[in-house]
């Protein structure tokens, strides 16, 4: 175990893991989320492999278009002449796709790591609870002690992996699409959009214009997914001074993990007569 986490601890970044300080005074909850981890970890695998696949066959279709321009040339191509812009075009792909792959393999390192000490984590819970059920005599005390600290360690060691992960997990570009509302939006309709990703925030403002176009004051907003957060999305009316809520949803992130780009609606109302568009790239 102690080689376990050595090992684990020297490969990962040196990011503080995620601890909240509970009701007792000085006292830390460590909060790893298994189930968690895994959904993401699948859908980042996924989405990463989906990269993969795009680029090789890229790759495929111009290491052909190559072999048919060499088939077709007189010269011979020797290592002096400049390379030409379909080979600089083969070599930067090439590049991408190692690049992708080690990606793949840091990810699939730290997940493996994860889950190791996951399995001590659980395995130190079910001997607590057998030592609990037994007779207490000073050597059950001491293995108690003892299992709470290598439980505390796997613990700690889990958030510490959470936080490496969470480097690997790209960006979304998020793009205002505006509000769908048939006959509830109409000319003059001011509208703030709050959209919070844990600690970071996108607070934009839009108005149906005269001929039921919208205009916002801002389009775009990059946002780091995490391993925990879900979006929360807000929307809310403005007349003068006041505002009226209209709803308040969440979105679940894990689907955003693709290749291709993400247009989602959302039900700001419960009745649905108010939507939001947004659009997504990973």
């Amino acid at each position: 175990k102690s080689l376990s986490r050595s090992s684990v601890r020297s490969r990962m970044s040196r990011k503080s893991p995620k601890a909240y300080n509970s009701l007792q005074k000085g006292a830390v909850i460590w909060d790893p989320k298994p189930l968690q981890v895994k959904k993401i970890f699948e859908a980042l695998k996924k989405g990463l492999n989906e990269y993969l696949e795009a680029h090789q066959a890229e790759l495929d279709y111009l290491s052909g278009r190559h072999k048919d321009t060499k088939r077709n040339s007189r010269l011979e191509i020797i290592s002096q002449v400049p390379l030409s812009p379909l080979q600089k075009q083969i070599r930067s792909v090439e590049r991408y796709i190692r690049k992708l792959e080690f990606h793949i393999s840091k990810v699939e390192e730290l997940y493996e790591a994860y889950c190791i000490q996951c399995r001590l984590r659980d395995g130190a819970t079910n001997m607590k609870h057998a030592f609990s059920l037994s007779p207490s005599t000073k050597a059950s005390r001491e293995s108690l002690v003892e299992l709470y600290k290598n439980f505390q360690e796997c613990t700690e060691d889990m958030c510490f992996i959470e936080g490496a992960l969470e480097v690997h997990l790209g960006e979304f570009h998020l793009k205002m699409k505006g509000l769908v509302g048939f006959a509830r939006l109409c000319p003059g309709d001011q509208y703030e959009v709050f959209v919070r990703l844990g600690r970071q925030k996108w607070r934009l403002k839009g108005k149906i214009e005269t001929d039921d176009s919208q205009t916002w004051d801002e389009e775009e907003k990059i946002f780091i997914p995490n391993l925990h957060e879900k979006f929360e999305i807000k929307v809310t009316e403005l007349r003068g001074l006041a505002t009226i809520l209209v709803g308040v949803v969440t979105c679940d992130s894990i689907n955003f993990f693709t290749t291709k780009p993400q247009a989602i609606i959302v039900d700001i109302t419960e009745l649905g007569t108010i939507k939001l568009q947004l659009e997504v790239l990973w």
